[in-house]
């Protein structure tokens, strides 16, 4: 079932964002008096097609992998003299300036369009309250203390977890003080602290910034009773069955779930010995747990989890808005995933956060495959994102994307004349190979994580 959420929710979001981009290229063109031969959606060989009374031709091709809008142009071919005024060539650099800009500016307006909706249906979200501090980290040196709400990240307000986590991932790589604005345990006294950072985080492959600064969040005791179990992970090839309560590993006693998490994520490819209880016998099982990831991120495997624990009412909170209040929230949800996209694009380049965090299409079909089978509110909050990487990674100034186009437009406007042929090509044979990297580069990462 999984496999299928994964295969439609690509194929949706890919051709929801593709049909909005190209829409936007030609619904711009058709304003400015050019002639749209073709819009396309894929590539490759046509399953669907039609015309329009102005002789456009509509596509639905077989490869949904991008899609594309093809305009009269005398570079492109022979143009008839009643047509000349309707190629796109013979528009002024403001005209096709415009039609060019039109794609990514629809990607922007169709996140602003979905963050509208999701901020009207409001999400439940659980209040930032810190769990436990690890002695000697960042938070502790900083005197952050269990059982406090995190208010404020940077000045930024914090409503629940997932915005802690955003504005804390804003600053990865980076070296300076994080400031949280803090409201102490058991009280309505409002602190601030700062904590110091030292590139932070740098070249961390998956980074875990919560973790990383010492915090853990507040959650409900679960009972270590195994719930569930890989039927490939060490606990089930060592004979543990659903509903063994794991009472001590190493001969520390076990109260909760967390600590067989903690205990087996220090012990990658260690033997380790489990006391557990079975209808109310007990025995030892002895068992070597598995591996996962690399270097400092390698950390034990066991193949076993349990049931959710109930959340109190208290630690959880409703955040909705009227139509008007979400077109605010909207707004600054486009913007701040559009800076933080922008801000990690320039951080791969210098250097401060790891080129392996770039995903390719692979990770995207396994994102798209899981939002969509979470819900409709988590689908649409993937599009939004993946509608904004596509807007931004588009205006980027490379040759051959509209980023590029628009930069020669700006020469051109800039010295009354466009630039010749030959350091155009020169430009776009440049453009192409940066793509081309970068996409090898992505699917090289996408194949590692598998």
């Amino acid at each position: 079932m999984s496999a299928l959420y994964m295969i439609v929710g690509t194929l949706v979001a890919l051709g929801v964002l593709v049909t909005i981009h190209e829409f936007g290229h030609f619904w711009v063109a058709r304003r400015c008096g050019v002639k749209v031969l073709r819009f396309s959606v894929g590539f490759g060989t046509p399953l669907l097609r039609w015309h329009d009374r102005q002789g456009t031709e509509y596509v639905i091709a077989a490869v949904p992998l991008g899609g594309y809008v093809k305009m009269l142009d005398e570079r492109e071919g022979d143009v008839p003299p009643a047509l000349l005024e309707q190629a796109f060539n013979r528009k002024s650099v403001q005209q096709r300036f415009a039609i060019v800009a039109a794609g990514p500016v629809a990607n922007f307006l169709l996140a602003l369009l979905f963050f509208w909706i999701l901020a009207m249906l409001g999400s439940q979200q659980v209040r930032p309250v810190i769990g436990s501090i690890e002695p000697d980290s960042v938070a502790g040196q900083a005197g952050v203390v269990a059982g406090a709400e995190v208010l404020a990240v940077d000045g930024e307000p914090t409503r629940g977890w997932s915005e802690v986590n955003l504005q804390l991932i804003r600053r990865l790589g980076e070296t300076g003080t994080l400031r949280l604005r803090l409201q102490e345990p058991g009280s309505t006294v409002e602190s601030e602290r700062s904590l110091v950072l030292a590139g932070w985080l740098k070249n961390v492959e998956d980074p875990d910034p919560l973790a990383s600064l010492g915090i853990r969040p507040w959650r409900p005791q679960i009972a270590p009773v195994l719930a569930q179990l890989d039927p490939e992970g060490p606990a089930k090839a060592a004979g543990l069955q659903v509903g063994d309560r794991l009472l001590s590993v190493e001969g520390r006693l076990l109260d909760e779930w967390q600590q067989v998490v903690d205990a087996v994520r220090e012990q990658p490819g260690q033997r380790v010995e489990f006391m557990v209880e079975r209808d109310g016998r007990r025995f030892e099982v002895s068992l070597t747990l598995a591996a996962r990831g690399e270097g400092k991120q390698r950390s034990g495997y066991l193949g076993a989890g349990v049931e959710g624990g109930e959340w109190p009412a208290d630690m959880l909170r409703e955040v909705s808005y009227g139509p008007l209040e979400a077109v605010g929230e909207s707004i600054k949800r486009t913007w701040t995933m559009s800076r933080m996209t922008l801000d990690s694009i320039g951080k791969m380049l210098f250097g401060e956060l790891s080129v392996k965090n770039l995903s390719g299409p692979i990770t995207i079909a396994k994102v798209a495959g899981a939002s969509a089978q979470s819900g409709v509110g988590d689908f649409l909050n993937f599009l939004a994102y993946l509608s904004i990487s596509l807007g931004v990674l588009n205006l980027l100034p490379i040759p051959v994307l509209d980023g590029g186009h628009l930069l020669f437009y700006l020469v051109e406007w800039a010295r009354g004349r466009p630039l010749s042929e030959r350091v155009q090509a020169i430009g776009m044979q440049i453009g192409v190979s940066l793509v081309v990297g970068l996409m090898l580069l992505a699917l090289f990462n996408d194949i590692s994580r598998l």
